[in-house]
């Protein structure tokens, strides 16, 4: 990891905490340090920046990558500073008017990126990522593992992009333009993996999570779902949208999984409530 640069955190100040990263800007005013949480691999953070290379190469609105950094415990990655910016949830959160019209304007960003020919020789395949996570895991029951990897052998390999972790609080706006952020996860696949964590960050996060994450309650994120589909799938029949909130029902769960899986590793034991969720999700 000779690439990876030492930086003297005095030089930096915090300005912003997600799941599972602190950002800090740089007092120069050029640049944006993100910094996984320790317990977070180096890898991570690698394959993070080196993704988001690919990304910025392709055309797609984000931050220029800069370079890997790390404060000597902590790994990850600096970034051109957008300044001034705010993130489509904050300006929810401050003007809650701007909800139908922000969600709206995020339908139509995410079909952008939907639309996108991926360069699949950069970029991985959501479903194999998800398979090689679900294959590791070792304390969770065998026949649920099985029709897991049984439903991802029925999910075709889309060659468009995918945010890989699409929600309304990775994209910010200085005014003029949209950036996606936290491209780290970006692939290529089935528009389902990227809308089933929507569906998942609007109506499955505890009322502290979803404070934490988004600076919004619940029933704001639902109601940013609501806006969000009618535009992104272009009807408005309840009956038509409620076949789509259907279909994405396995997609949820395996991307649940998925997330659990990368985040709290192989071992991760699994409550009895989460494996109903998954047993009702997905097909036997």
């Amino acid at each position: 990891m000779n690439d990876v640069i030492k930086i003297n955190l005095e030089d930096y100040f915090q300005t912003g905490e997600g799941g599972t990263a602190l950002t800090y800007n740089n007092k120069d005013g050029k640049s944006l340090a993100k910094l996984f949480m320790s317990s977070v691999a180096a890898e991570t953070a690698i394959r993070e920046f080196h993704v988001n290379q690919v990304v910025y190469e392709s055309g797609l609105p984000t931050p220029k990558p800069i370079r890997l950094i790390t404060d000597g415990t902590r790994f990850g990655a600096e970034y051109e500073l957008i300044s001034p910016k705010r993130s489509f949830t904050r300006i929810i959160s401050q003007e809650p008017d701007q909800l139908v019209p922000l969600s709206e304007r995020f339908a139509k960003l995410a079909r952008q990126i939907h639309e996108t020919p991926a360069d699949t020789k950069r970029l991985p395949d959501m479903k194999e990522l998800v398979r090689m996570w679900i294959g590791r895991l070792v304390n969770f029951p065998d026949d649920l593992k099985d029709r897991f990897l049984r439903f991802l052998d029925t999910v075709p390999s889309t060659p468009t992009c995918l945010h890989g972790d699409l929600h309304i609080g990775n994209i910010i706006t200085d005014g003029k333009r949209d950036l996606w952020i936290d491209v780290g996860d970006f692939a290529y696949g089935a528009p389902e993996w990227d809308l089933s964590m929507m569906y998942y960050a609007s109506h499955f996060l505890s009322a502290s999570r979803a404070d934490s994450i988004f600076h919004l309650d619940n029933d704001t994120l639902k109601a940013h779902w609501d806006a969000f589909a009618p535009v992104y799938y272009g009807t408005d029949s309840k009956e038509e949208l409620e076949e789509k909130v259907q279909e994405l029902r396995p997609f949820i769960a395996a991307k649940m999984l998925f997330v659990v899986s990368k985040l709290k590793g192989e071992n991760r034991s699994f409550s009895e409530p989460l494996l109903q969720i998954f047993d009702k999700y997905i097909p036997k």
